[in-house]
């Protein structure tokens, strides 16, 4: 019973957490009542002007660069506790600098070696699956608005009557739920071939397409897929042929294993620098199109090169200009202000400087690209380890901040909202909110009612939302400078919002607001009433469950016998052994759950029997159990026990009940290996 208890609470504290994994038109007074269609990104003129730079500010050169990295590296890794990174600088079609930090093997004592030592670069690597898709638009092969089934073997049923478009996919407004089960696997388990992973499961679109921004893996690996049959060469092969190879990437490859000549150079990957046993295996990426890639930091500064100059890296044009300018500058534009989708990039923009970038995550690994697109500067960084507290997070977020400021200094407009409209939008906005990126039809809906994100007004009138904190763990408030637009107070990251017939039907902040929007979650499944009336009804079940063994062991200590006889002992048991039963089932999805999130390779088929007896035991005892229950209930308020009694009954069949409603509604009980 205690590891039951402990199971449920890892899944409330670890659901709690989970919310994530990038400049806006010119300024709008209301919100846009639909999306607007693809525009060209704003060229820097339009957006707020930098300020002059400061006689002090210091250049981007290699000395300053590489002082100012050895300042803030080595001291950021030991306080986080990552073993090692490498990044990169280049500028003006060449490297300033790229450097490694701690080790690739913390046992041996391995440096980072910028040239050859091997990071995974996680959904970074998209950016490569985008550039093939381009170079396949350009030749005529592609059409980034035609429906993509005419180029696959298998059929995506459509949304509201409407395709999907490569478009979609590239600005991750598909519409797909999120996909979850093989995203992760282990090395000896094998790597799935790319079509067949793609065609065991389509996952539901929760969304019409082209509207909402949901970032999406298994879209991305569909892209991947399309390459692949389009070109005539497995994905693999076209990326040696058409970008590592004229890139002169010698040491950077998608395939699942390494190749054999680059095994010796792939860092190992660490939870922390302190613990360094076991170090983490190679992770076989299902849909790799979508983060497969392996390479070292030289490598990616010739790609970050390439696409500063508009698809030339030297001699060679692996994209025409238009098409790269079309790549950085198309923006998909669904809220005012804030950062938007491009077409695979999205916007970092700062100090009125337009930026474009990718991030990207492992479990192991943690990165970030941006690329400073009209200064000819790019800044690339990759980990080896998530850190103490996940550490790599607030440092990468820290080294871009800190770069971008240093180099291209500049302070955000200034802006105002009287008090009487922030206080009236603020009580618009508070409330909780689904996130867009989720999984909306298996048992993993489970995480969408602990880890709905809340809007909370502070006394001062600024906002809170829990989850969003500070490099330092302090809450950020975000401050409305605009109708509808706040700025994360002290700091430059928007937060914006749409309405729509005076009620708020969206929002984003940034860093998340290109690929992830928030809708107001219904009533019927908000976790303000739903969450503490499950934990209520858990501990209720519990105690009964509890009571059962210690009443035994009572009465058998001072010799009482046991009181009850006839249907009120008989509904007396049936209780406790539902209580039981109900617990141990709610107790198994969480295990299941938590454990999965924690370890991604254990959400495989190799879990599948394990998931089909949860799912054949959920409606029998869940809807046993509530019935049992209400019985229960019928039976103890029409006898003549006490009035607690009877009360308590009463709680018991709510638990029940509400036990029942999570999963109903959390799709417990819904049969399928696929998620």
């Amino acid at each position: 019973m205690r590891s039951l208890l402990r199971g449920v609470c890892s899944l409330v504290m670890l659901f709690s957490v989970v919310a994530a994994n990038a400049q806006g038109p010119a300024p709008a007074k209301t919100p846009p009542a639909k999306s607007a269609a693809p525009t060209a990104a704003p060229a820097p003129a339009a957006m707020p002007a930098a300020e002059p730079a400061a006689s002090g500010t210091p250049q981007l050169t290699r000395a300053d660069v590489e002082a100012w990295l050895d300042g803030f590296m080595p001291m950021s890794l030991k306080t986080g506790d990552i073993a090692g990174a490498v990044v990169v600088v280049v500028k003006d079609g060449a490297v300033v600098v790229e450097k490694g930090y701690g080790y690739s093997d913390v046992e041996k004592r391995t440096p980072v070696d910028p040239e050859r030592t091997l990071f995974r670069p996680g959904s970074v690597s998209k950016l490569f699956t985008w550039t093939a898709v381009m170079q396949l638009v350009e030749q005529g092969k592609l059409d980034l608005d035609a429906d993509i089934n005419q180029y696959l073997d298998f059929k995506i049923p459509p949304r509201d009557g409407k395709p999907i478009t490569l478009r979609n996919i590239m600005t991750h407004t598909s519409g797909f739920e999120e996909q979850v089960k093989g995203l992760i696997a282990r090395e000896q388990d094998g790597v799935p071939e790319l079509g067949a992973y793609l065609k065991q499961w389509t996952p539901t679109r929760i969304f019409a397409p082209g509207e909402t921004p949901a970032y999406s893996n298994w879209a991305t690996a569909l892209a991947g897929y399309i390459v692949e049959r389009t070109s005539g060469m497995s994905f693999d092969d076209y990326l040696d042929k058409n970008i590592f190879q004229p890139l002169d990437m010698a040491h950077s490859t998608f395939r699942q294993p390494l190749p054999e000549a680059l095994k010796a150079d792939m860092s190992h990957g660490y939870a922390q620098a302190s613990q360094p046993k076991p170090e983490k295996e190679f992770e076989i990426v299902g849909p790799a199109p979508a983060g497969s890639l392996s390479m070292p930091g030289a490598d990616m500064a010739h790609f970050m090169i390439a696409h500063l100059q508009k698809g030339r890296y030297g001699s060679v044009q692996i994209l025409r200009p238009e098409t790269a300018e079309m790549m950085h500058t198309t923006a998909l534009t669904t809220l005012p202000e804030v950062d938007r989708m491009l077409l695979g990039f999205y916007e970092t923009n700062r100090n009125g400087h337009r930026i474009i970038a990718h991030a990207g995550d492992t479990q192991w690994f943690h990165s970030d690209l941006h690329l400073f697109i009209d200064d000819g500067v790019g800044i690339f960084l990759s980990m080896n380890s998530p850190g103490k507290a996940g550490f790599a997070q607030p440092l990468r977020e820290s080294l871009f901040e800190q770069f971008t400021d240093r180099y291209f200094p500049g302070a955000p407009p200034a802006g105002e909202v009287d008090a009487k409209t922030a206080a009236e939008h603020s009580r618009m906005i508070a409330g909780r909110y689904d996130d867009s990126r989720r999984s909306d039809t298996t048992f993993l809906a489970l995480i969408n009612l602990i880890g709905q994100l809340k809007v909370s007004i502070n006394q001062d009138g600024t906002l809170t939302v829990p989850l969003l904190t500070t490099p330092s763990g302090a809450p950020i408030k975000w401050r409305e400078v605009e109708p509808f637009i706040w700025r994360e107070d002290g700091g430059k990251a928007l937060m914006s919002a749409r309405v729509e017939n005076g009620r708020i039907t969206r929002f984003s902040f940034e860093p998340v607001s290109p690929f992830m929007t928030f809708q107001p979650t219904p009533a019927y499944r908000s976790g303000s009433w739903l969450v503490p009336a499950l934990c209520v009804g858990l501990v209720a079940l519990l105690l009964t469950a509890l009571a059962w063994p210690i009443s035994a062991l009572i009465r058998r200590h001072y010799g009482v016998r046991y009181a009850l006889t006839g249907p009120d002992a008989q509904a007396h048991r049936y209780v406790r052994l539902a209580s039981v039963a109900a617990l141990v089932v709610f107790g198994g999805w969480a295990l299941f759950i938590t454990i999965g999130l924690q370890t991604l390779a254990y959400l495989s088929t190799k879990t599948d029997l394990l998931l089909r007896l949860l799912q054949f035991l959920s409606p029998i005892v869940f809807f046993g159990a509530a019935i049992v229950g209400v019985w229960n209930a019928w039976t103890v308020t029409r006898s003549t026990r006490k009035w607690y009694a009877k009360a308590w009954a009463v709680v018991l069949a709510l638990s029940f009940l509400v036990v029942l409603w999570v999963a109903l509604n959390c799709h417990l009980m819904k049969f399928g290996v696929d998620y």
